[in-house]
């Protein structure tokens, strides 16, 4: 008799707990396959330590094929469900397509950054999902230290020392203050010409800091943030974000180069093409996590919304600790369905509590109810974070005391780009890359009461605020690979959006957008960016010259890699008058040939003899096919924001 197959997506609390207690339960008496797009389960609670320099990367990572013996690891992400078929499909982190054939499927992929209906927040802030995110934000970070350090207008200094964190939730708060702690740091070793001293600011449209928890901790988180500089502001919030600052609910506007996103998270887009149940963007499932009418199929974590037994009528939240303990449910559930275990559980839950690591000796916490601040708080939320971790505990103990004795490393590797960790994305977990094989999403990034961005991008969700391009549309004549696929929601099947390609010549390339006509658009996505850099301004002084309309950022330039080629050409348009430098030379191959030369005309004014491109020696030669365009910080896709170590850089958030 054959051994059944269980298939689990993602490897977060829940995913990664519900693998590991099926390993021990099945005891090889079951094919267990994990499919996720990194090779390591994130400890999350401790991303805040790495974003300030206090823990390595590596430290709140895990290896899943380390921890889960008998467990099949495959990389990748599901974009589509067979329910009637049983069979799942996924991409992998190459490019390449699989399927899985499951008799059990469990279902907990996690969660997104959710985004609200707030003008240029998209793209000019960063979410705290992942550890691109954290990697990014302690890069960014000491950049605006340094810059600052070096500035000479006092302005450009204290715009830089300004960073806005939206969200006094858990993430939020911790972000704020460890902070603040690490640019001080700083400061105290490379002082600031003018004196000043970082500024963090957390903002948040409720009441009170930690409005979820306990008041008790509530107010000693407050106390804290206040006391070490933090500026908190409850009841306000983004009205808008700009290249140069967010304006407040309350009207002012704050210069700054940072805004980091941590008002909550929305389920992973995955679960909402499946034609299922839902509750507010979660599967609905019964007590023991089971998905009523699909005995084969399970949810757990934030995808699921599981009943809460002692509170009739609501859902648990969609925290770590509850995602942990669906996992073990889950997983005892699913042995049961397969005579494989005891009987079936629901899920009940007992709080145990919370703790906030607010850095150095400072937390707040309330183990069984009883609440605690200062030291004791610290060493009970740090003791509670080494039990909870499924290992490192002595690497990650090592580097709290090291770091208890010696300076942190104040240094930017560059690793990570800001268009790297787009806000608007539904693989947080994973960074953007020049070329690699994206995973497009076109659904709506709805989240709390309104809608929220009209659509995702086609570029993977860059966050570029454009509607363009939605499901069903005809891409553009001469955009090679860029049909988008579509869900069909309750056909028994469920689709993640995404393309089937990427474009030829160009990674990162923009899908064709639904013009009337077949040509690209000549304006920039968004309408915020000048002329479709990314950054906002045209850098007439870079190589290639004042920016085309047609690049990174906007639709790309007729006649180039990704864009439609020259009418002379097989089914092609002349070659497009936006190119780096001004109109292209008729006698250019795919044009019109010179008056001169044998049937044509004159040389064109860009030719040699006549005049120059703008800031350039002559025409500049564009990039081979397949690489992204000139500049370090130039992103492959429509991406607003630029990193440039220069105060013209005014988008950098």
């Amino acid at each position: 008799m054959s051994r059944p197959r269980i298939v689990i997506v993602g490897a977060g609390f829940a995913g990664y707990r519900t693998a590991r207690t099926l390993s021990r339960t099945t005891r090889g008496r079951a094919h267990i396959t994990l499919l996720n797009p990194t090779d390591y389960f994130l400890y999350l609670p401790l991303l805040p330590q790495v974003a300030a320099g206090v823990l390595e990367p590596r430290r709140v990572t895990v290896s899943l094929s380390d921890t889960l013996p008998n467990v099949r690891l495959v990389l990748g992400e599901a974009d589509r469900i067979d329910l009637d078929g049983q069979t799942l499909h996924y991409t992998g982190p190459e490019g390449e397509g699989g399927t899985l054939a499951y008799d059990r499927l469990v279902l907990a992929a996690g969660s997104v950054n959710k985004l609200l209906p707030i003008p240029g927040v998209a793209e000019y802030a960063h979410g705290f999902r992942g550890l691109p995110e954290a990697l990014y934000l302690r890069d960014h970070v000491t950049r605006q230290v340094e810059l600052a350090a070096a500035a000479d207008d006092p302005e450009s200094c204290a715009a830089r020392c300004t960073f806005v964190v939206v969200g006094a939730g858990y993430t939020g708060t911790e972000v704020a203050a460890h902070g603040q702690m690490f640019t001080d740091a700083q400061v105290r070793k490379h002082p600031l010409r003018q004196g000043m001293r970082p500024r963090w600011m957390l903002l948040d449209v409720a009441p009170r800091v930690l409005p979820e928890m306990d008041e008790k901790l509530s107010t000693t988180a407050d106390r804290v943030l206040r006391q070490r500089g933090v500026d908190v502001r409850m009841g306000t919030s983004v009205k808008e974000a700009t290249p140069d600052g967010v304006v407040l609910t309350d009207g002012e506007f704050v210069e700054t180069r940072t805004l980091v996103w941590c008002v909550g998270v929305r389920p992973d887009p995955l679960v909402e093409s499946l034609g299922l149940p839902m509750e507010k963007g979660r599967l609905l499932v019964d007590p023991h996590l089971q998905v009523p009418g699909r005995p084969e199929l399970f949810a757990c974590g934030d995808v699921a919304a599981v009943p809460d037994l002692d509170k009739p009528g609501s859902y648990t939240p969609m925290t770590a600790q509850h995602a942990w303990r669906h996992g073990k449910v889950a997983a005892e559930n699913v042995a049961a369905s397969l005579g494989l275990g005891g009987a079936r559980k629901p899920y009940r839950h007992r709080d145990l509590g919370f703790v906030v690591d607010l850095g150095g000796a400072k937390a707040a916490a309330n183990p069984l109810g009883v609440p605690l601040s200062g030291v004791p708080a610290g060493a009970v939320t740090r003791g509670y974070h080494l039990a909870a971790m499924p290992g490192n505990r002595v690497r990650v103990a090592a580097d709290w005391l090291l770091d208890a004795v010696l300076p942190r490393q104040a240094v930017q590797l560059g690793l990570v780009r800001s268009w790297s960790v787009p806000l608007d994305t539904s693989s947080p977990e994973l960074a953007r890359v020049p070329g690699g094989p994206e995973r497009r999403q076109e659904e709506s990034a709805r989240s709390g009461p309104g809608a929220a961005i009209a659509a995702d991008t086609h570029d993977g969700g860059t966050g570029a605020g454009s509607s363009q391009g939605r499901a069903g549309e005809e891409p553009a004549k001469g955009h090679p690979g860029s049909r988008v696929t579509q869900d069909r929601p309750g056909s028994g099947t469920a689709q993640r959006r995404s393309e089937e390609e990427l474009a030829k010549g160009r990674p990162g390339a923009e899908p064709a957008r639904n013009w009337p006509t077949d040509e690209p658009a000549k304006g920039p996505v968004g309408g915020g960016s000048a002329k479709g850099q990314p950054g906002g301004e045209s850098a007439k002084g870079r190589s290639g010259g004042e920016s085309a309309r047609s690049q990174a950022g906007g639709e790309p330039a007729k006649g180039h890699a990704g864009g439609v080629p020259a009418r002379n050409q097989p089914g092609g348009e002349p070659a497009a008058k936006n190119r780096p430098g001004g109109e292209p030379a008729k006698g250019q191959p795919g044009g019109v040939p010179a008056r001169n030369q044998p049937g044509g005309e004159p040389a064109a004014k860009n030719r040699p003899g006549g005049e120059s491109a703008k800031n350039q020696p002559g025409s500049t030669p564009q990039p081979p096919p397949g690489q992204p365009p000139p500049g370090p910080d130039t992103a492959p896709g429509p991406v607003k924001r630029s990193d440039a170590p220069d105060d013209s850089a005014k988008g950098d958030s």
